[in-house]
């Protein structure tokens, strides 16, 4: 445990353990400080573990390489001078994205991108989908802004360009938002009074905005496909719902069954979804945060970052929501007339235990009056059989010893007590007989 100084004469409480991690994530992922002119070339590889995994390795050879320490392991930041450019990476957890840096000018506009710098066959190794592919050059403004329009034709092919001033008018940020064939897109930042940090915080708000808005967009696709088959399963309730409004006992079994059929296909399918939706509302939360960072200042003539990824990636988004509230909406229905299904069968199956119980009850009361009457019977022969045994033997002692009795009467007067002494022999019998039932049932 960690050791507190002493002050005035008290030990102060150790740390959380927790406490220093979370103070240094504030710290985490700290921008690159940019000097005008700069090139940069940006990538964002979608990965799993194991293509994760393979990137850090590869980071770790690329370091050694240049005779730099290698990032240490389990970081999720990797920042280092590897000779012809730097390289920064970060992990997140869909993604991983590295930035290469080189100072100076192009002879051209693009011509000569930062990536070219960075080793061909280990470029070639990276594990991974490319999400977001961004050359960025970075120059230092004149006296005046530049004309946009000559930016377009010269940097930009001619396309629209989506711009603004940012950072409280101190920069201006151009782009068209559009792959060209090698693969990448293009960022033009224009430095009018940027310090080092803020064109670097300015540069990864920018490139974090094009990041984002992918990966949010990532489960419109998924939207578009769900849309068409929550509506076949909606029509499926409909018309279960319908059918059960007249149902009778023969066909609720069936029904339930075709109930909890489509449950579970739709608690199937919103367990591998469910996590896709929830992230694209994140992502574009973290969109609408990073450009209300960028302090953007209309440039006449132009869409602001604000009003072009808006107009564009909210659509998607309210699509994706919409779908989302309805495979929720969807389920819980399909929940509730599965539940209202159930009770009833529930309920029919009680009436039906009911009835039998009852008529297991008639059959007990009448099995049990059977058994007395059998007893009754039972008494009776075997009160018959002794009492004539009585008589014989009375006959026999009278011819045998002269004794002056009647033997009829004394078969008349034995049969109030042998009745009476076979009657308490069943009894004793029965009683034995259900204690011993009752015992085997414990």
């Amino acid at each position: 445990m960690q050791q507190r100084p002493i002050l005035h004469g008290k030990q102060f409480p150790s740390d959380h353990p927790h406490r220093q991690a979370l103070n240094d994530e504030v710290h985490a992922r700290p921008p690159e400080e940019l000097v005008a002119p700069t090139r940069l070339s940006f990538l964002a590889l979608a990965v799993d573990a194991e293509q994760r995994k393979q990137n850090f390795d590869l980071m770790c050879e690329l370091a050694q390489s240049a005779g730099v320490p290698p990032p240490e392991a389990g970081a999720n930041h990797y920042s280092a001078d590897l000779g012809g450019f730097r390289l920064k990476s970060e992990q997140h957890t869909e993604f991983m994205r590295f930035m290469f840096t080189v100072p100076g000018e192009e002879s051209g506009p693009f011509a000569e991108p930062a990536i070219r710098e960075v080793p061909q066959e280990w470029l070639s190794r990276l594990a991974g989908d490319v999400l977001v592919a961004t050359h960025v050059i970075f120059l230092p403004g004149g006296d005046a802004p530049r004309d946009y329009e000559r930016i377009s034709e010269e940097m930009f092919d001619g396309n629209p360009l989506v711009g603004s001033a940012v950072g409280g008018g101190v920069g201006r940020a151009y782009t068209d938002f559009r792959i060209r064939p090698d693969g990448f897109s293009r960022l033009f930042l224009e430095d009018h009074g940027l310090t080092r940090r803020q064109a670097g915080r300015t540069v990864q708000r920018i490139l974090e905005i094009d990041t984002y808005r992918m990966l949010a967009l990532l489960t419109f696709p998924l939207a578009k496909q769900l849309a068409p088959e929550l509506g076949e399963a909606e029509q499926r309730l409909a018309e279960i719902t319908t059918a059960l409004v007249s149902a009778t006992r023969t066909n609720e079994p069936e029904l339930l069954d075709r109930l909890t059929k489509l449950q579970a296909e739709i608690t199937s399918r919103r367990a591998d979804n469910d996590y896709r939706f929830t992230a694209a509302s994140a992502y574009y939360t973290l969109v609408q945060s990073r450009i209300r960072e960028l302090r953007e200042q209309r440039i006449p003539g132009l869409q602001t970052f604000e009003e072009f990824v808006g107009r564009r990636l909210a659509p998607a988004i309210n699509t994706c929501q919409t779908v989302a509230e309805r495979q929720a909406s969807l389920s819980d229905k399909v929940a509730q007339a599965t539940q209202l299904l159930s009770t009833r069968v529930d309920i029919e199956r009680q009436t039906q235990n009911q009835s039998l119980l009852e008529s297991m009850d008639k059959r007990a009361k009448m099995q049990l009056m059977l058994q007395q009457t059998v007893e009754g019977l039972s008494v009776a022969a075997i009160s018959y059989y002794l009492v004539s045994l009585v008589g014989y033997a009375a006959e026999g002692i009278v011819k045998g010893t002269g004794v002056p009795a009647n033997p009829d009467v004394i078969m008349a007067i034995s049969i109030p007590i042998v009745v009476f002494g076979v009657w308490q022999v069943v009894r004793r019998a029965r009683k034995a007989i259900g204690k011993s039932h009752r015992i085997e049932h414990m």
